[in-house]
Order: structure tokens, then C-alpha cells, then sequence
């Protein structure tokens, strides 16, 4: 038995993974697809296979917090791994600045097709954007839908994993989880950067505010703690009203 502060730091760690992986993809091949899609599902991939056993490896606030609409999990816990996972998450996107102010970043330019140099205001940190500060067109009512619709297909796969009771299919949870986090993030990441995760949004917007001056990336982050959360909601409840067994 592991007690709550193992539990905690690993959902720290493992988020921590998530986001120094994931995030930093992103930073330095320019969010291209492939490449930032494959590191944020081999992120979790080796994250749940790491400290699965000590916390389950939620690494994401969306996903407590549907354990607990799913009544797998007390509202405390999931406040608390939601904390937890927000703190990994703020260490690893520090961890991009100081690598950045060592003179680490070269980010990928598909036009020159190759890497250059770009200084500490030009870093978004992997912050998720749409409309003006984005690539994309979308606007916040097309920003929160894709967040919505990805998350909740995200969730519904980590609920219907763990929850199934085919040995095959939950001992291999991590490996449908990673699949499923790397086929959102194929749609997502030209669209809102795909987040599916309020903790992995949170620090790059605060850190990309900072240093890019720019306030919307905060004010957007807003989007990507909400929708999520909303996603996560949406999932418990197709869980529970669709496909969990109902006690006879």
C-alpha cells in the first residue's frame, strides 16, 4: 500500500514526464505533428508503466476529475492529484526556460527548412492558442468544442481501459492510453495545440506570458481548464450511462 504523498509525487513525476517530453517537442521541432503527437503518448506511455502501480498515472486533472464523476475517486483526491500534477507540470515548463536561457532553443523552420536560433520572447512553451495567437482560425466557440469532443474521447478510452475486464485489455492499459493521446493530438495540434489536459496548460501559458508579454496566452488558458474539465465530465457520463456494467 502507497501512501497519499507517494501518490502525490508520483503524479508530480509523472506529469513532469508528460510535459518536459511532450511540451518540449513542440518547442524545438515548431509543434510539428508527428513528431510532437508521438512524444506526448510515448510520454505517458512510459510514465504509466513507470508509477502506474503507485497512483494509477492520471498526470492530468481531466482524468482525476472523471474518476471522480466515474465515483472511482473521492472529490479530495482528485483536488489534490489535480495540485499535484500542476506542480510537475510548472517544474518541467521551468526546466524549458532554464534550458532556454542556456541557449538551448533552436526550433525548426519549415520554410528554410532548417533549425534556427530564436530568443526567450519569441518562446511560446508549447502553450495552447487559437485565433490571433494561434495558427489556427478558430475562434473560442470552435477552441472549446475540439477540446471538448478530444477530451472526452481521450477519458472515455483511459475509463473504459481501466475499468474492462479483459486481462489483455488492462494489462496493456498504458499502451491504449498512449495511442489514444498521440490519435487526439494528430487533429488537435493544428487546431488549439491540444491540451485534453488542464495541467499541461496551465504553466506554459503563465510562462508564456511572461516572457512574451503577452497577456492573451493566459486569458485563452482559461479554455483549455474548462473545456477539459467539461470533456472529462461528457466521458463519465457516457461511461456510466453506455457501456459500464450495471449491477443487477
Amino acid at each position: 500500500m502507497y501512501s497519499k504523498s507517494q501518490k502525490l509525487c508520483a503524479e508530480a513525476f509523472g506529469t513532469f514526464i508528460l510535459v518536459f517530453f511532450g511540451c518540449g517537442t513542440a518547442m524545438v521541432t515548431g509543434a510539428a505533428v508527428v513528431p510532437t503527437s508521438l512524444a506526448f503518448g510515448l510520454s505517458i506511455l512510459v510514465a504509466a508503466y513507470t508509477i502506474g502501480g503507485i497512483s494509477g498515472a492520471h498526470l492530468n486533472p481531466a482524468v482525476s476529475f472523471a474518476m471522480f464523476f466515474d465515483g472511482r475517486m473521492s472529490l479530495a483526491d482528485a483536488i489534490s492529484y489535480s495540485v499535484a500534477q500542476t506542480v510537475g507540470a510548472f517544474i518541467a515548463t521551468l526546466m524549458h526556460l532554464v534550458l532556454a536561457l542556456c541557449g538551448m532553443l533552436s526550433v525548426y523552420d519549415p520554410e528554410e527548412e532548417e533549425y534556427v536560433r530564436v530568443s526567450l520572447d519569441e518562446i511560446s512553451f508549447g502553450a495552447n492558442t487559437f485565433g490571433e495567437t494561434g495558427d489556427s482560425a478558430l475562434n473560442i466557440v470552435g477552441a472549446i468544442l475540439v477540446e471538448i469532443i478530444l477530451t472526452c474521447i481521450f477519458v472515455l478510452v483511459i475509463l473504459c481501459v481501466t475499468q474492462s475486464e479483459d486481462e489483455g485489455t488492462s494489462k496493456h492499459a498504458g499502451l491504449f492510453i498512449g495511442a489514444a493521446l498521440v490519435f487526439v493530438h494528430l487533429i488537435g495540434i493544428n487546431l488549439t495545440g491540444t491540451s485534453v489536459n488542464p495541467a499541461r496548460s496551465i504553466a506554459p501559458a503563465i510562462f508564456a506570458t511572461i516572457c512574451k508579454g503577452d497577456i492573451n496566452y493566459l486569458l485563452e488558458g482559461l479554455v483549455f481548464i474548462i473545456a477539459p474539465l467539461a470533456g472529462a465530465f461528457a466521458a463519465a457520463f457516457i461511461n456510466t450511462a453506455l457501456i459500464k456494467k450495471k449491477s443487477a
